[in-house]
This record gives structure tokens, C-alpha cells and sequence, in this order.
């Protein structure tokens, strides 16, 4: 049996290690076949840009390469995939060679598209990619005083982003003796300062409590660079100093071309993962490549590959799936550089966050060594 992994982020990373240590005498024998393509040799771990932006590490250290994270019996490439033949059971790659299999799992990820709001690129400062984060630090060390606008598009990478980037910058400002001299603005493009409503709820205290003020249903309609102001679809305008943008973001343009999915999420099934429609039965999808409205977290691809890789496993020894996904995530909130919270929760069970600790925080700085591990289906 030749499964076909794509994508060398942690869905596809985590679904096929654990998939290998489940399966090791039916690799050995050649029963199972496990080959990965990826579009790069790194794999990132993209929750540490937030701490390249506040100047706490380098993104050296969150890099590694992705050969060295897998199991020995995963074949790898890097050769990204330009089309998807489902009904022939293929996809082509760049080098044109094609690969077949009996099983594919589409992980490509997404990417943050601040260029759908005109103006937005050009005129802030994000944190999404290692020169991006540098870029904003750079910025944010260099300000004098003014107003800093959170801006937050629809749909965005990472839930809590738009909280943690906000409390961070609050205490990097604070560290740097401006909070006197800074006015913090945050902007929300639904009727309260988060998407989850008792996420929301523990925010906007926290928000007053330092002073931060926030605005909700603010859709991004456009940036003006020139008079340094945003400008939003209900007809707000609202000035800045410095604009941070949590821009929004779509699936990757190779689901796009491919007609797999409108803005690039594959359309799939919640509990099972596989793939809607004729060819869904041997296509299962992880991570952001979904169209599931579940938040689009780390942690979501990490508990939907184990559970694909668990069903997997279960079909080739007994001939059939034992789990169900059930919608779990889980979600670090750092509310500032020394406290944190969490939220964890699933299809039927809400979030309910606690108030941030410094044992919270100890923690997620723990996690963001022990990445690593569980990318290799250790943890």
C-alpha cells in the first residue's frame, strides 16, 4: 500500500511519524510504503514568530530540517506538487515526476494574504514569516510614542494571535518606559474582541484593565498609507502611528489550481477527515488545507493527524477506522511576556480560559522546546 504525505508541516510531520511507529514490521516487509513531499527542506515552528517580533529569540531556533524529524522509513523529498490527478490515484510534482498511491493526505498549510486589502502590505507590520517578525521588531524597538493599531482581518492563522500580539506589544512598551507616550487600539471584525465568545469575554476585561482600547465589527476595507489611517466597511476610519496587522489568510494556491477548494480549503469531512465528494474515500485532509470552521491552530493539525494516523493503522490491520475526530484544540494564550492562559475545547464543549499565570507561561515556554518531540510523534 503506497501512502503519499504532502505537506512537511506539523499535520503531515506528525501524521506520518506516527503512522510509522505504528506500522514498523509492515514497512520493513514492503506492505506500506510511506513517501512525503514537501515544498522545503525546513520545517518551522511558526508559533515562535511572535517571539522573534518581541526580540526573545532568533529564527534560527526555530528551524530544523525536516529529514532529521522523520522516521526512518518515511521516504522524503522536496519537490512540491503542481497537480492532483485524484481519479487516476497521482499527483505531478515541479521535477515532473509523478507519484502514485493508494492513499493520499493533503497538509499543504495556508498563507496570510495582507495583499486582499489594498494598502495593508505596504503600510504594517506583521509577524508570519522569519523576515516579517524581524522587520516588526525592528519597527517596534525604533517607536517614539503614538497610537499602535491592532488591526485583525478574516479569516487569520492562529486564534489567539490577535490577543497575544496585543498584550505583548503592551508589555514591550512598558519595558521600554512609552506607556505613558502609547495608545493602544484594537480593531475586531465581528461584535466582540474575539471569534470565540468566552475567549472574548476574558479578554475584554483584561483589555480594560491596561488600558487598551478596542473597537468591533471593523472590517478592513483599505489602508491609507498617505494619511496613515484604516478604513473599514461599515465606514470607521481609525488613525495610526504604527499599524500591526493580523492579516487574513487563505489555503495555499496549488489547492486553488487545482479546483480542490474555494481559497484553497479542501472540503472535508469533521469527523473523519476525509475529503467531501467522489474521491474523498482514499483523500484525507489535515490541518488548514480543511474548510472545517474550527480554529486554524497547530493544535488542530496535531490532533487530526493522530487520529488519522490511528485510523490508518487500524484499517490496515483490522479493516477499519476506531476514532472520530471530535473537534479538539487546544490554544496558548500568552497575555504578556511572563503570564499565560489556555483554551482548550472541542466540537461540543466551549473554551473557558483561566486567569493567566506565570506557571502557564513557564510552560508554553517549555512546549516551545519540546515542539520537536512531538513532531516526532514522541509526545
Amino acid at each position: 500500500m503506497k501512502i503519499l504525505v504532502i505537506g512537511g508541516g506539523m499535520g503531515g510531520t506528525i501524521f506520518a511519524n506516527h503512522l510509522a511507529r505504528r506500522l514498523p514490521h509492515e514497512i520493513k516487509v514492503g506492505k506500506i510504503q510511506i513517501t512525503m513531499l514537501s515544498a522545503s527542506h525546513e520545517h518551522v515552528y511558526q508559533p515562535g514568530w511572535l517571539y522573534v517580533a518581541m526580540g526573545r529569540v532568533t529564527p534560527d531556533e526555530l528551524v530544523r530540517e525536516q529529514a532529521s524529524l522523520l522516521e526512518s522509513g518515511i521516504e522524503f523529498h522536496v519537490d512540491p506538487v503542481e497537480e492532483f490527478h485524484l481519479a487516476e490515484n497521482h499527483v505531478k510534482c515541479k521535477s515532473g515526476k509523478v507519484h502514485e498511491y493508494d492513499l493520499i493526505v493533503i497538509s499543504t498549510g495556508s498563507r496570510p494574504t495582507p495583499e486582499t486589502i489594498p494598502g495593508l502590505r505596504e503600510n504594517s507590520i506583521h509577524c508570519y514569516t522569519a523576515d516579517d517578525a524581524l522587520n516588526f521588531f525592528r519597527q517596534l524597538s525604533t517607536f517614539k510614542g503614538g497610537r499602535i493599531v491592532i488591526a485583525v482581518g478574516l479569516p487569520h492563522k492562529c486564534p489567539m494571535i490577535p490577543l497575544e500580539i496585543t498584550f505583548a506589544i503592551h508589555d514591550f512598551i512598558k519595558d521600554r518606559g512609552l506607556l505613558d507616550k502609547t495608545e493602544f487600539y484594537y480593531t475586531y471584525p465581528i461584535g466582540r474582541v474575539h471569534s470565540l465568545e468566552n475567549v472574548a469575554k476574558w479578554a475584554a476585561p483584561e483589555f480594560d484593565r491596561m488600558g487598551i482600547q478596542y473597537e468591533t465589527l471593523f472590517n478592513m476595507k483599505e489602508v491609507d498609507g498617505k494619511n496613515a489611517a484604516v478604513l473599514s466597511e461599515e465606514g470607521g476610519t481609525v488613525k495610526y502611528d504604527l499599524l500591526v496587522a493580523v492579516p487574513p489568510h487563505k489555503g495555499q494556491e496549488v489547492i486553488e489550481k487545482n479546483g480542490l477548494g474555494e481559497n484553497g480549503w479542501i472540503p472535508t469531512n469533521r469527523n473523519s477527515l476525509h475529503m467531501e465528494g467522489e474521491y474523498g474515500k482514499n483523500v484525507l485532509v489535515l490541518g488548514d488545507t480543511t474548510n472545517i470552521p474550527i480554529s486554524k491552530a497547530g493544535s488542530t493539525a496535531h490532533y487530526e493527524a493522530e487520529v488519522a494516523a490511528e485510523n490508518v493503522a487500524a484499517l490496515i490491520k483490522i479493516g477499519c477506522p476506531v476514532r472520530e475526530y471530535d473537534g479538539k484544540v487546544f490554544c496558548f494564550i500568552e497575555a504578556g511576556k511572563d503570564r499565560a492562559t489556555y483554551a482548550s475545547f472541542n466540537y461540543k464543549t466551549p473554551p473557558q480560559p483561566k486567569a493567566p499565570t506565570s506557571a502557564v507561561h513557564a510552560f508554553k515556554m517549555a512546549y516551545n522546546q519540546l515542539y520537536w518531540a512531538t513532531a516526532r510523534g514522541l509526545l
